[in-house]
């Protein structure tokens, strides 16, 4: 299939076969022609499989197929007077979209308006502008006054213009929720439903989603009507192109001896480090720096100057490894990157997810590596089950743990006083109500061991004649 057979605006096509485009992924070969037809959807796809075109070709194709109002012919003097007015500088008017976008990043928002003007191509009165946070007011205010048909946002700053009267959206037609469950873990639910009570209920609903279950699945189900659901490639799926591997270090300098090891390798284009906070970031970023490597952070705190010079350098080649938070690292969509590296495993599993789909893209090979401390066990075994997949484990020469990692128990299936495959199966057997006391000598009337003098030379591991027992050997011991 072709975007050729989709359908497509004319002006459409052009675009997409100027920009190289000419086989529409899976879930914009099953999402393209659902929207096309007016269904609301609920899609499920994981990172890089093309979800910012499956839902921007359809809006931009319905957007442009509507009539335009006739230009009014103008008398000179009427055009005179149009220019007097423009210059009084007349009474803000609210802008009044045709189609809202809600990202959970500031990085996601750029990049979906990047691609929305890309794919309009010749289509200039379909123009997108992003509103959103770390951006200066003024220049929002003068975006907002070109009354654009496309209105990228995210939630906090748009609730701003909304409760400001600068946006008025009675004529939206389309709605787009883009990763709608990292919207909800970072805590929008609110704005999310006061935004789409603000909006037309004849419009066009969009979700795109890692999952659709649980608070995510409640939500979409309260803003579309009787949508079409689609499950391309769920965050499930295993990442066949993007090898995994894990390292376990025993403290915090083994860590940074075998992270600075690791990024010497000269297979590395570009590579992405992910930290848990904000602090962590710049702190690395430096390290990394007065070690030789040319190293940017990225986080949540810098200003959208700031983070907009960051991600153009890497894009350019000019920075090669980018240490960022997963906030952040949202929207990031660099083909050189070819290393994922965690520092920091993530607090919630589907964030390993997102964060080594930053390479891998479009079908590309990457390899993710995490730095593992033993005390991180369970974490691992979180992620493996929720990916469904193992992370071998490897060892570099000379920056091996001293420390095995621990194999897993397995729980044993009969146990002394439990009989298995039961319900009784967490619950000792007890025969008579005082089967506890004849275990332990002569019981009280409520079942319970009479009180008296407990004999320390009977204790485990303790002299008779009082003496200290010896100290375990502890692990620094060895």
């Amino acid at each position: 299939m072709t975007f050729a057979e989709l359908g497509l605006h004319d002006a459409i096509l052009q675009a997409l076969t100027a920009s190289g485009y000419t086989e529409p992924t899976p879930v914009q070969a099953q999402s393209i022609p659902a929207a096309m037809a007016g269904h609301d959807l609920l899609v499920t796809s994981q990172t890089g499989s093309g979800k910012t075109a499956a839902f921007m070709l359809p809006a931009l194709h319905a957007l442009a197929n509507r009539p335009r109002p006739p230009k009014e012919a103008r008398t000179p003097n009427q055009e005179r007077q149009s220019a007097r007015a423009r210059n009084a500088r007349p009474r803000f008017q609210a802008a009044t979209p045709k189609m809202l976008v809600l990202t959970p990043t500031r990085e996601l928002a750029l990049q979906v308006t990047t691609a929305a003007d890309k794919y309009a191509g010749p289509l200039r009165f379909l123009k997108a502008v992003a509103i959103l946070g770390g951006m200066p007011y003024p220049k929002q205010m003068e975006l907002l006054s070109r009354n654009p048909a496309i209105l990228v946002a995210t939630p906090g700053r748009l609730i701003d213009h909304m409760q400001s009267g600068k946006i008025d959206f009675s004529q939206l037609e389309i709605l787009v929720l883009d990763e709608a469950d990292r919207m909800l873990d970072m805590g929008f639910i609110d704005d999310i439903e006061t935004i789409v009570a603000a909006t037309p209920a004849t419009r066009q609903t969009m979700l795109f989603s890692a999952t659709l279950d649980g608070t995510v699945g409640q939500m979409a189900r309260r803003v579309t009507r009787d949508p079409q659901t689609i499950e391309i490639a769920a965050v499930h799926s295993r990442h066949e192109n993007i090898e995994q591997r894990l390292h376990f270090v025993d403290d915090l300098a083994h860590k940074d001896r075998l992270l600075d090891h690791l990024l010497r390798d000269a297979d590395i284009d570009q590579a992405v480090v992910f930290t848990a906070t904000k602090r962590d970031a710049d702190t690395l970023a430096d390290r990394l720096n007065l070690a030789g490597f040319n190293a940017a952070p990225l986080h949540g705190d810098m200003h959208q100057g700031a983070r907009n010079r960051t991600l153009n350098a890497l894009r350019r080649g000019q920075v090669r490894i980018l240490v960022a938070t997963d906030v952040a690292a949202r929207g990031i969509d660099v083909p050189n990157i070819t290393h994922v590296f965690n520092y920091d495993l993530p607090k919630f599993a589907e964030d390993y997810v997102h964060r080594i789909g930053r390479t891998g893209r479009a079908g590309r090979n990457g390899l993710a590596i995490s730095l593992v401390n033993h005390r991180e066990q369970i974490n691992v075994r979180k992620i493996e089950r929720f990916t469904r997949q193992a992370i071998p484990i490897e060892v570099v020469p000379g920056h091996e743990p001293v420390r095995q990692p621990a194999a897993a128990k397995p729980r044993p299936k009969n146990r002394p006083g439990f009989k298995a495959g039961t319900r009784s199966d967490a619950k000792p057997f007890r025969h008579g109500k005082d089967a506890r006391g004849a275990e332990r000598g002569k019981s009280s009337p409520q079942g319970k061991p009479a009180a008296g003098k407990f004999d320390a030379a009977k204790r485990q591991g303790r002299p008779a004649n009082g003496a200290s027992a010896p100290r375990q050997r502890s692990y620094a011991d060895r």
